[in-house]
């Protein structure tokens, strides 16, 4: 962040400053107390479960530079305020601020799947000649967009950003923020549904990010999806297309997998190899290398970075234990489309033993929930799943519907992740590879993890 002084950042968000400050300047923010240290800000956010405002003495005990708090709230004594109408918007604002001081160029990312792995490659291309900065994980909403603005500095040349969306217009709001020069759709599918009601919703929210870029922009565009192709007809910036199958500006050819199917592929007379398994991995890696062409890095500086790239934790993390098993962590979260991806991923591997499939809840589905979750078991059983393991309250569902698809192969549905690694535990053997994926509240990475330890820990 750009150092501020407690009274230049009063001015910055139009608030008022308690108490004498510190000499020593704001160096970054936080919105969880248990985060501050010297030099901190801390937002006070009103929460779902608690308040920020609670926690002001404990900010200003581990050394907080500043609090910047509701003026209708009481300060304890010792706490060094900032008082505003809205913390929330008084944090967008200190956002935009710094967003257009340091004036980076912007990469705005969304899509109904892949858009944090998109936008952990795209960070990794670009990073491979010029400096970035992007979201940690995927902080891509109101709070997490602004918070990643502010960790901008004098000299980062380019912020990458995911975007996400609860409803019509987030979107549009997130990039009044950023005023970004960039967007990438990686794809329109049905997740969420519970939130925007059907995919022609979503694709509408979509395809704000695009309507955001000025004529001397650029949108990359999936051109593997039909629906976020179309988009390019809602946007006044150039447009560059990616893809495996359709025709693309970027297209990647002579797809191959190795044993744990991390992809290698050709592309504009280069062979081109992920550290990351899956085939649908290949399409973010080509936004990113469409990104990093346009943002000035050589072709073979952005392809050699992604040799090694890896994505944020939970999502096709890849461990291979000393006890033999091998366990691919997609746990963060799930929707149909990433099901699919993940089992078919899953079964592209081959380490020698079986292959089992642990799977949870897949959250926000509204009316469909249990139509998906049906289909999801009958498709881990036509793609011949050794081993399925379904976990949470739609568990029997997921198993019942797999058993009538096929009635070979080993199913159990588990009520909680303790049941679930009780009966892995007792039936994994070296060799098996484990796929564990659900929606981000099923918790199953303590399945993953569990199933590391008792496996010896990675190899």
């Amino acid at each position: 962040m750009i150092p501020l002084s407690v009274e230049q950042l009063a001015d910055v968000v139009g608030g008022r400053v308690l108490d004498e400050p510190a000499a020593a300047p704001v160096r970054e923010v936080v919105i969880d107390s248990r985060r501050v240290r010297p030099g901190s800000l801390f937002v006070a956010l009103p929460g779902e479960h608690t308040d920020g405002h609670e926690f002001l003495a404990d900010a200003a005990a581990r050394g907080a530079a500043a609090c910047l708090v509701d003026e209708t709230r009481a300060i304890p004594e010792g706490v060094v305020a900032v008082t505003v109408d809205d913390p929330g918007d008084a944090l967008l604002g200190l956002g935009r601020w710094v967003r257009d001081t340091v004036d980076p160029a912007v990469v705005g990312i969304t899509g109904s799947v892949g858009k944090t792995s998109t936008k952990d490659l795209i960070a990794t291309a670009a990073g491979a000649g010029r400096s970035v900065v992007a979201n940690v994980g995927s902080y891509n909403n109101d709070l997490g967009v602004p918070l990643t603005c502010c960790r901008l500095e004098a000299g980062s040349e380019v912020l990458v950003a995911e975007v996400g969306a609860r409803g019509v217009g987030h979107i549009a709001s997130l990039a009044d923020l950023l005023s970004p020069d960039i967007g990438v759709v990686t794809a329109i599918r049905g997740a969420h549904l519970e939130l925007f009601g059907d995919v022609g919703t979503i694709a509408a929210a979509k395809g704000e990010l695009v309507e955001a870029l000025e004529p001397e922009g650029l949108a990359v565009l999936n051109a593997d999806d039909p629906r976020v192709a179309a988009l390019a007809a809602r946007t006044r910036a150039r447009v560059v297309t990616y893809g495996v199958r359709a025709e693309a500006d970027w297209q990647a050819e002579s797809v191959t997998l190795d044993a744990v199917a991390r992809p290698t592929f050709r592309l504009r007379g280069r062979e081109l190899t992920l550290a990351i398994p899956g085939e649908h991995n290949v399409g973010n890696a080509l936004a990113a290398l469409a990104v990093a062409d346009a943002l000035g890095v050589q072709l073979d500086d952005a392809a050699a970075a992604l040799a090694d790239a890896r994505l944020s934790r939970w999502r096709m993390e890849l461990v291979r234990t000393r006890g033999g098993i091998t366990v691919l962590n997609d746990a963060y979260n799930a929707n149909p489309t990433s099901m699919s991806a993940a089992l078919e991923t899953l079964m592209r591997m081959d380490e020698g033993g079986r292959r089992w499939a642990v799977l949870g809840q897949m959250a926000e589905l509204g009316p469909a929930e249990a139509e998906e979750h049906e289909r999801l078991g009958r498709l881990a059983a036509r793609l011949g799943v050794d081993g399925l393991v379904a976990v949470g309250p739609l568990a029997g569902s997921i198993q019942e519907a797999a058993d009538r698809a096929a009635p070979a192969g080993e199913r159990f549905a588990a009520d909680d992740v303790d049941g679930a690694i009780t009966l892995l535990a007792e039936r994994l053997l070296p060799g098996d590879v484990v796929l564990v994926k659900a929606s981000r509240a099923a918790g199953l990475e303590r399945v993953a993890d569990a199933l590391v330890a008792m496996f010896e820990g990675p190899a």
